[in-house]
């Protein structure tokens, strides 16, 4: 069974139909969002423990379900009860509430307690445990603290079951009865009938296609102004989403008619309604967010402040006379570089921007060696722990993540940093900063002192960066700041098959593959790529290489779902590199899984990229240890595992930042989506000593000739440039 497929894997109806009751006594996996569970039961009727899989089922183990569905056989994990449809049933029997205590439901209770509880109440325990909690203490052993303790976990879980029952005449899954019951208790009912659509936006994972089925159920007419407004702003989350800063009025009008099956003309009055309220922005036939709108015109201001303000380096520097000579430890600047550096002393903002190989780094190294001499503050910076590391032990500086730097505050979810408590810094420079969103961007330039000079860093080639905006790029287009294009691939570079062939890629030829460092390994499906690519990581590279496979080597591959996905990839990588590994329960993970932290946590001081290792876990007290690659150990509640994901294999979009020594991508026809060559090429940079790509040879040709650029939506570039006042010649 492929867990991450989300999908009842087999639906052949053997044996059945029938209807089953029983007790949950463990869940084995379930997805919240999707609702799919694999579960144990114990049955009513024999007793026997079964498995059961399909979708919504409680989230605590101890409840009791009434289920109807098919039997099916499992080639791999045999006899499965499916479930079509199930219910709740209330624990009535003392059985059953023996059962229900017994399970673990109750923090310290277990099977010994559970007996006794039920011996000495008999046919009353039902009745003892919702209206006379206190003679609970009359059971031997269980005393007044824990006895009150049942009694609130029991009261808990009537309330609970209530609810869901409640729910469920409303075809709503259990799995997400329970989130919503998670958020607003008692009161679920109520704030669905008022107005559904809200919790797409006040409960984390549910959106609005799930809140629109909810309020069709609760029969909320399709035309209702709640409906229209929240398909409005889910249409601008969405292109947020995919990197767009906002949407062209004609487009929003028509992708939210599309989303809601109504006429265009049904939308304008509320668009219309919402920009006077506030609730979006309109500007010049464009369509906003008020937060992206709000930060894409701060951005211009604070680039403005910067820019015109004097700087805070020392008069007279030598820097011509330093950068005319060699030195020992340095190889020998080019014209490019000189040029660069030169310019970074006579602006306030300057941008460089090249392929792998053309001596960013050298640059950098350069600039941070001259300037320990004299009283100029330097800071290095990068988005992501890997480059900021990178950047570290090259130049022997101190470097951080942008939000390290920013002090972000784990309460707020906002920067300490910013205008009233700037950086102390007089040179800012911020390495791969094609991977700053616009989000980020602002946060940054809010901090950066009016006299400091700042560089930015970057491959504007590569894919543009994971959240809205593409700032890297705007900054060029507009024209205002100086722009430096190293171009010159140096000799040790020039020697390695991965910077070529980026560069071949990057102008539109084929790569060269060798036996050295650059392989091609052909296959035309999915199966027969997949099974290469499982030989090839465990066993073909680490024997004849000596590469670590789980330390060294990262998958790549251009999608996420799919057989060819990362999803699935990650499923069977776990298989194959970490299958003794101790599974940790109610979860895909395991002890020794190498995950990804997917969302930022500033209390724990771990970012959207962070990768580490599952080290332990303590399954009484539900906690999980993750050792990063800095090497610190991190703990995390059950609950927090959502913001973690297996990390076998990773989008090529996801590796941003990162250098890994091995890079094996998965590279076949069905990723036509995602076959540009902004995505092989980013994926190649990443890769320091070896690039292995399994695949189809017509993939990587179509890749390699798909240049086509989409533009995100940002009018960035443009507000520079009418800021600053400068006057755009397109020369074509």
């Amino acid at each position: 069974m492929d867990p991450y497929s989300l999908e009842i894997p087999f639906t052949p109806k053997e044996f059945g139909p029938e209807e089953i009751e029983g007790l949950v006594e463990q869940i084995v996996y379930e997805h919240v969002g999707s609702g799919f569970f694999v579960a144990r039961l114990r049955r009513k009727d024999t007793n026997h423990l079964i498995t059961v899989v399909g979708r919504s089922l409680p989230v605590s183990q101890g409840a009791t379900v009434r289920i109807s569905g098919y039997w099916i056989n499992h080639p791999r994990f045999g006899p499965q009860f499916q479930a079509q449809e199930m219910e709740l049933v209330q624990p009535s029997s003392t059985e059953a509430i023996a059962q229900f205590l017994a399970s673990g439901a109750i923090p310290g209770i277990r099977t010994g307690y559970a007996e006794r509880i039920v011996q000495t109440f008999g046919a009353d325990t039902l009745h003892v445990l919702n209206h006379e909690p206190q003679r609970l203490a009359l059971v031997r052993g269980l005393g007044k603290k824990r006895a009150q303790k049942i009694h609130e976990v029991w009261k808990e879980k009537q309330e609970f079951m209530e609810m869901l029952i409640t729910l469920q005449q409303y075809n709503i899954p259990i799995g997400l009865a329970t989130k919503l019951y998670k958020h607003y208790g008692q009161q679920t009912l109520t704030y669905l009938r008022e107005n559904p659509f809200q919790i797409a936006s006040e409960v984390q994972g549910i959106g609005f296609k799930t809140a629109d089925r909810i309020a069709k159920e609760l029969g909320i007419r399709p035309d209702h102004p709640a409906r229209i407004e929240a398909g409005i702003l889910y249409i601008l989350h969405d292109a947020e989403n995919d990197g767009h800063v906002f949407l062209p009025y004609e487009e929003l009008i028509k992708l939210t008619s599309e989303l809601l099956s109504l006429n265009e003309e049904q939308m304008a009055p509320y668009l219309e309604e919402m920009s006077s309220a506030n609730r979006v922005c309109v500007d010049n036939n464009n369509v906003y967010l008020p937060f992206p709108y709000f930060i894409e015109n701060e951005c211009v201001k604070h680039l403005k402040r910067i820019y015109h303000s004097p700087g805070a380096m020392p008069p007279n520097l030598p820097i011509r006379e330093f950068i005319s000579h060699p030195h020992a430890g340095f190889p020998e600047l080019s014209s490019e570089q000189k040029k660069s550096i030169e310019q970074i002393f006579s602006s306030k903002i300057t941008i460089i921007t090249g392929g792998p190989g053309t001596g960013k780094t050298t640059l950098i190294k350069t600039l941070v060696y001259f300037l320990k001499n004299y009283p100029v503050r330097v800071v290095l910076s990068a988005p992501t722990g890997r480059a900021g590391r990178q950047m570290e032990s090259v130049t022997g500086h101190p470097a951080s993540t942008i939000h390290r730097l920013l002090e972000f505050n784990p309460q707020s979810g906002k920067p300490s940093r910013d205008e009233t408590h700037p950086l102390p810094c007089d040179l800012l420079i911020v390495d791969e900063s094609s991977m700053m969103d616009q989000v980020l961007f602002w946060y940054l330039l809010c901090a950066v002192p009016s006299t400091a000079h700042i560089v930015f860093i970057g491959d504007v080639d590569q894919l543009p960066s994971v959240g809205a905006g593409n700032v890297l790029f705007d900054l060029i287009v507009s024209q205002v700041f100086p722009v430096i294009r190293l171009k010159t691939i140096y000799r040790q570079s020039a020697q390695s098959g991965i910077i070529t062939n980026a560069h071949r890629i990057n102008q539109g030829y084929l790569p060269e593959f060798n036996q050295n460092d650059f392989f091609l390994v052909p296959r035309g499906d999915s199966s027969s790529a997949l099974q290469t690519l499982l030989h090839v990581v465990r066993e073909r590279i680490p024997r004849r290489f000596g590469y670590n496979p789980v330390k060294d080597i990262q998958v790549l591959a251009p999608l996420r779902r799919g057989d060819a996905g990362v999803h699935h990839l990650n499923y069977r990588l776990q298989e194959v590199l970490n299958p003794t590994g101790k599974p940790i329960p109610n979860t895909l993970f395991r002890i020794g899984d190498k995950v990804m932290q997917i969302k930022n946590n500033y209390e724990k001081d771990v970012f959207n990229g962070d990768v580490g290792i599952i080290t332990d876990v303590d399954t009484e007290q539900g906690y999980i240890t993750i050792t990063f690659e800095t090497d610190r150990s991190i703990l995390y509640t059950y609950d927090q595992l959502e913001q973690i994901s297996l990390a076998y294999s990773a989008t090529v979009h996801k590796s941003q930042g990162s250098e890994y020594p091995v890079v094996i991508l998965l590279l076949l026809p069905q990723h036509y989506l995602l076959l540009q060559r902004n995505v092989l090429y980013t994926a190649v940079t990443r890769a320091k000593k070896m690039v292995v790509i399994i695949g189809s040879p017509n993939a990587v040709e179509k890749a390699v000739k798909s240049a086509q650029f989409v533009r995100r939506n940002t009018m960035l570039a443009e507000r520079i440039r009418k800021e600053f006042h400068f006057k755009y010649e397109n020369t074509g």
